[in-house]
C-alpha cells in the first residue's frame, strides 16, 4: 500500500525536509525543500518537485513552529493534504537510543534528558515534534538517530581515556552522519569490499571506517564538534587550548561559540565556511588558500589513521555537498596516498564520475550522492509497520 512519509531534518535555525512516497516496491521523492534562517528577520521557505521549482518566498519565521506550519502549507497547497507518517532525524540518541524508535510520550521525555548530549541540535529537533503533533495530533512520528550506525564499534574505539566513571555515564565516542552511513553501504553493498572508509564532507564533515560494512572507527566523538574541522566546527583541539581560554576569562558559551560557529573553515579564511567560495577566491586570497589546504591536509591524516585501523584499504567514498561536488578537494585529500594504492583518474575525478580512480588503482575510490532523507522515509515505514500503525 502506497504512503506518503514526511521526512524533517532540523537544525538550530533551519529544517530541510522531504517527502517520500513509499511502497513495497518503490520508493519516490515528490517534494523536498527548506525553511531557512529560523528566528531571523531574513528567512526564506522553498518547496521543489524532482523537476522544478514550486513555491519560494521570504518572510521571518520565529521558531520551529512557525516553520513547521509553513511546511504544512506548502505542501497542502501542492495537493497533499496529510502525510501518512512523519520521520525525524535526531542528531543524538545517548547511550540508550540505537535503533529507530516510535515517537511516544515516553521517547519524548527521554529525549528531553539527552539535551546536555546535543543543545544545540536536540531543542529545535523536540521542538519540531511537538509542532508536529500540535498540527496534526494523530500523525504517527518516528525518532531516526543519528548515532545509532556507529553503536556496535568496539569499545577500544569508543572509549576516551578518563576514568571508568565517565564510560558509565555514557561519556564516550558516539559518532554521527549515521543516516548518511547507512545509506551508502545500502546503496553499495559487496562493492564496498572487506576494508573501506566513508568521507561525509559538508558544512559538518566526518569520516567512518568500516569492515564488512561494519563500523569500527569514526572521526566525530561525544559532539559532533570532534574529528577534523569543518565549516564552521574547529575539530579536535589539545584540551590544554580550552583549559588556557577559560582561564583567560572565557565562558562555557562563549567557547561553545567558537568551537562550533566562529572556528573551522570560516575561522581560518575570516570571510566564509562555503568551500565554493573559498575554492573561488583561493588564487587571489592567501587564507582561502589555506583554509581549503588545512581541511584537505587534515582528512588525509585521518584516512591514513583509519587505513592503519582496518590493516588496509580496499574503497574510499568520497559523500556529502563536499565530497560530491569538490574534485580539487577530493585530489587534495588523495594526494601522496599512494602507498595505499589510491590513483586518481584526473579526468573522472573533474566530472565527478562513480569511479574517480584509474583501472589499475588497488583501491577503489567512488563517489556518491547520499540521500538520509529517504533512510528516515524507510526507517519510519518500518517502525510504524513493525507496530502495526501503517
Amino acid at each position: 500500500m502506497e504512503q506518503l512519509i514526511l521526512c524533517l531534518n532540523g537544525g538550530s535555525s533551519s529544517l530541510k525536509f522531504a517527502m517520500y512516497r513509499m511502497e513495497e516496491a518503490a520508493e519516490e521523492r515528490v517534494f523536498s525543500g527548506a525553511i531557512e534562517a529560523i528566528g531571523t528577520a531574513n528567512g526564506r521557505a522553498w518547496l521543489k518537485t524532482p523537476k522544478a521549482v514550486v513555491a519560494d518566498q521570504s518572510g521571518s519565521f520565529p521558531d520551529h513552529a512557525a516553520a513547521i506550519k509553513t511546511t504544512f502549507a506548502a505542501l497542502q497547497q501542492q495537493g497533499v493534504k496529510k502525510p501518512a507518517a512523519a520521520g525525524h532525524r535526531i542528531v543524538h540518541g545517548g547511550p540508550k537510543f540505537t535503533a529507530p524508535q516510535r515517537v511516544d510520550g515516553e521517547l519524548r521525555r527521554a529525549l528531553k534528558r539527552l539535551i546536555s548530549f546535543a543543545p544545540l541540535h536536540l531543542p529545535s529537533q523536540l521542538a519540531m515534534i511537538d509542532a508536529v503533533t500540535a498540527h496534526y495530533p494523530d500523525l504517527p512520528q518516528a525518532a531516526c538517530f543519528d548515532t545509532a550506525f556507529h553503536c556496535s564499534m568496539p569499545e577500544v574505539a569508543q572509549r576516551f581515556a578518563l576514568p571508568e566513571k565517565f564510560w558509565q555515564q555514557g561519556i564516550k565516542r558516539y559518532g554521527f552522519h549515521g543516516l548518511s552511513y547507512e545509506y551508502v553501504v545500502a546503496k553499495l553493498g559487496k562493492e564496498l569490499g572487506h576494508r573501506a572508509i566513508i568521507a561525509h564532507l559538508g558544512n559538518g564533515a566526518s569520516m567512518v571506517a568500516l569492515k564488512d560494512g561494519k563500523p569500527i572507527d569514526t572521526s566525530m566523538g561525544l559532539t559532533p564538534t570532534g574529528g577534523f574541522m569543518m565549516g564552521t566546527r574547529s575539530g579536535d583541539l589539545d584540551p590544554g587550548v580550552l583549559l588556557y581560554l577559560l582561564r583567560q576569562g572565557n565562558s562555557a558559551d562563549q567557547l561553545e561559540a567558537l568551537l562550533n560557529h566562529q572556528s573551522g573553515l570560516l575561522g581560518v579564511s575570516g570571510q566564509t565556511s562555503e568551500m565554493k567560495t573559498l575554492l573561488d577566491h583561493q588564487s587571489s586570497d592567501p587564507a582561502a588558500a589555506l583554509a581549503v589546504r588545512m581541511f584537505s591536509y587534515q582528512i588525509r591524516k585521518f584516512v591514513g589513521a583509519f587505513a592503519a585501523a582496518l590493516g588496509g584499504l580496499d574503497t574510499l567514498v568520497f559523500t556529502g555537498g563536499i565530497g560530491e561536488r569538490a574534485a580539487q578537494v577530493r585530489a587534495e585529500v588523495c594526494r601522496n596516498l599512494e602507498h595505499l594504492g589510491i590513483e586518481l583518474d584526473d579526468d573522472a575525478n573533474a566530472s565527478s564520475a562513480a569511479i574517480i580512480s584509474r583501472s589499475n588503482s588497488r583501491c577503489l575510490v567512488r563517489v556518491v550522492e547520499t540521500d538520509e532523507d529517504l533512510m528516515i522515509a524507510r526507517h519510519t515505514r518500518a517502525v510504524l509497520l513493525a507496530a502495526k500503525i501503517l
